[in-house]
């Protein structure tokens, strides 16, 4: 169930230690909206010089209030801090809300000093928000502990930014949407963001979770609460083009980013990820329709064919489909459109609209009734007859009669609608006249900017191409023995044990066993040097050694090269008709293990076809990816070739990533190439990178 909130954000009384008058203190604006609600539960104000604080008598110290309190902000200077939280949870307090700044953010000193004192709340039974905080608000228990208000509503905001949070709230203000809490997540000693994502997802008046987070903690267990949340969360996150620190060693640390493993978690987690607040509204007020599909059949529909091309362009860079629609529905739009009309898709009005508002819901209800049609994009002029003096040209009169019938049109789009629920989202010139006002109270989200009505059609629609069976994260496996052999043939080992299927090979170490082991299977040959990084790039691969008289050859010409320790003979595998793939996983600060798949061999640095996922990963989910890569027309054939067996590479991968999750000893695992046949899957090389 997690960790019990309660006394955070419901508690019977609070107290505000650092309560001033002075409106520079941090003190005086928390202390002055924690008055806002008196009557709902007792409010102390704490001063240690006493006198009056906000025309109320304060206590000089928690002690002096006389009676135990649920929960204390603390607002003074950094050398009383332990202090007053000492004499906090000596006085019963069991939660906290530390505005002090001045601790793991200060360097190892103050990471200390936060440990101790996050070590006494939890001895106390109690719970702790911040350090360095900006404070909490709960409108559903009337509770305003932070220096702004956050008009009432349905998103529970969880950030590391007070000023952020005042921008989403502005941003959000047009579109009605409004906070049930609000809680600056600070230096997060005690209370995380994975307790509170598991609170937040528990409280009824919650409907979605906003999160602006630069330090996850425990990524993973993020992760996983917003599986379990059972509620859109909405991410935005900074430092995504920071690269892996262990980028030199393998093509999988070269090609894993902070921002493929957070956009990797959030796919598998359901979570949307976002980029600026602009976006993070967009996608809040999208979710506030409450409406959607996992198709992303969309229906552009516009009333000048400049706004449709713009759309549909725009949708399909959302990521949804704009495809023509069926004759059935061309010749039903036909029955209420005139014939200059447009109906394959984008919908163009060309005119009518003018002539004859009620067409907007007319062809709003054809396009919601059609099977074919999963959404409904209108773009264009719809709102401006009513907001323009006049109209269109047409004088007071004509411009009074389209007012009318355009917002009986609204009022139409709104029924139908309701007979057919499905994702609309609308582009206006005039998202605030009267008649896109009637949209938007009845839950259609309105937008004045094309790519912002795009993406929050993208937020109603579809699913992540690695969400087949819904949200979900992994669980991690036991931990196996560590590995005991990290070289070449040691990782085969481990890997072949799990099943990853490998062609036959032997470790030699000078021309006598090259013979043995070439005797102990047939031509054509593969010779490797070990203990070689990037064995490619250095001429330690030679391919195609017809016989054993080719194979000494190349041993002893790269053995003069390189003078590697060993090498490593093997059977050349068929590659007719076959495709290389990389299979990785990077063991992430914090994320834990995090898995790579795509387009292999050499070219893979350079392509960059990879789909990211939190290991391990089922077969099924691992086969979604594979099939989301820009390459994925490659595994079905192309001029001539045949399909390769998506499905056994996807087993193969699951092995793959199951051992890596096993071994957290491993920083890096990796198979390049994982070669995909018609017939199967075979496992051509691989290295492991300990810690």
């Amino acid at each position: 169930m997690g960790r019990d909130l309660t006394a955070l954000f419901d508690p019977r009384s609070v107290a505000v230690v650092g309560a001033s008058d002075d409106p520079a203190k941090y003190g005086h604006a928390v202390a002055a909206q924690a008055l806002r609600a008196p009557d709902r539960r007792p409010v102390h104000l704490v001063n240690r010089r006493g006198g009056t604080v906000l025309g109320r008598t304060a206590a000089t110290s928690l002690t002096a209030v006389g009676e135990p309190v649920d929960l204390v902000v603390v607002s003074v200077p950094g050398a009383g801090f332990e202090a007053a939280v000492d004499e906090a949870l000596a006085c019963g307090a069991k939660a906290i809300v530390a505005i002090t700044a001045g601790f793991a953010e200060a360097g190892p000193a103050g990471l200390a000093r936060q440990r101790s004192v996050a070590a006494r709340v939890r001895a106390a039974g109690a719970v702790l928000v911040g350090p360095n905080c900006l404070g909490i608000a709960d409108n559903t228990t009337e509770l305003y502990l932070a220096s702004d208000r956050f008009a009432p509503g349905g998103v529970a905001l969880l950030s590391q930014s007070g000023n952020l949070a005042l921008e989403l709230q502005l941003r959000g203000e047009p579109h009605g949407l409004g906070f049930s809490r609000f809680v600056s997540l600070g230096n997060q000693a005690d209370v995380t963001l994975v307790d509170l994502v598991e609170d937040c997802a528990r409280q009824e008046a919650t409907s979605a979770i906003a999160v602006y987070a630069e330090d996850f903690g425990d990524g993973r267990a993020f992760a996983a609460a917003a599986a379990a949340a059972g509620k859109p969360v909405v991410l935005l996150t900074a430092g995504r083009g920071s690269a892996s620190a262990r980028s030199a060693q393998s093509h999988t640390g070269a090609l894993t980013t902070s921002a493929d493993v957070v956009a990797g978690a959030c796919r598998d987690a359901g979570v949307a990820l976002v980029r600026t607040p602009r976006e993070m509204t967009v996608v809040l007020a999208a979710l506030a329709a409450g409406v959607r599909t996992r198709g992303r059949r969309t229906a552009v529909f516009t009333d000048g064919g400049g706004h449709g091309a713009v759309a549909a362009d725009a949708a399909e860079d959302a990521g949804l489909a704009v495809p023509e629609l069926g004759r059935p529905t061309q010749d039903g739009l036909r029955t209420v459109l005139w014939e200059q009309s447009s109906v394959g898709n984008p919908v163009d009005l060309a005119g009518m609209g003018e002539q004859r508002p009620l067409s907007y819901a007319d062809t709003v209800g054809a396009l919601l009734a059609a099977d074919e049609v999963d959404a409904v994009l209108m773009t264009g002029y719809f709102g401006g007859y009513a907001a323009s003096e006049g109209g269109l040209g047409g004088g007071p009169a004509g411009g009074s009669v389209l007012a009318e019938g355009e917002a009986r049109a609204a009022k139409e789009i709104v029924a139908h609608l309701a007979a057919a629920p499905k994702p609309l989202v609308v582009q206006s010139m005039y998202p605030g006249s009267p008649s896109c006002r009637v949209l938007a109270e009845a839950g259609v989200p309105v937008f004045a900017a094309t790519e912002d009505a795009a993406r929050a059609l993208a937020a109603m629609t579809g699913r992540g191409a690695a969400d087949a069976d819904g949200p979900g994260v992994p669980p991690l496996p036991p931990a196996a023995a560590p590995l005991a052999e990290p070289g070449y043939h040691g990782v085969r080992a481990l890997l072949a044990t799990a099943g990853v299927p490998f062609p036959g090979a032997r470790e030699i170490t000078d021309e006598a066993g090259l013979l043995a082991a070439a005797a102990e299977f047939d031509g054509p040959y593969v010779l490797k040097a070990l203990h070689v990084l990037h064995k490619s790039d250095a001429g330690g691969v030679v391919l195609r050694l017809a016989d054993r008289e080719a194979l000494l050859a190349a041993y002893r010409e790269m053995h003069a090269r390189l003078g590697a320790p060993a090498y490593s003979v093997e059977a050349m595998a068929d590659l007719t008709d076959g495709i290389e793939l990389i299979v990785g996983v990077n063991q992430d600060p914090r994320f834990g293990p995090v898995a790579l798949v795509g387009l292999g061999g050499v070219l893979t640095e350079s392509l960059r076809d990879v789909a990211f996922a939190l290991a391990p990963v089922p077969a099924r989910r691992a086969e979604a990816l594979l099939r989301g890569l820009r390459s994925a027309a490659l595994l079905d054939g192309v001029r001539g070739r045949p399909a390769v067996d998506v499905a056994a590479a996807a087993a193969v991968i699951e092995r793959i990533t199951a051992v890596a999750a096993a071994h957290p000893e491993i920083a890096e695992l990796e198979v390049n190439p994982l070669l995909v046949r018609p017939d199967g899957a075979l496992a051509l090389d691989a290295r492991a990178v300990l810690r």
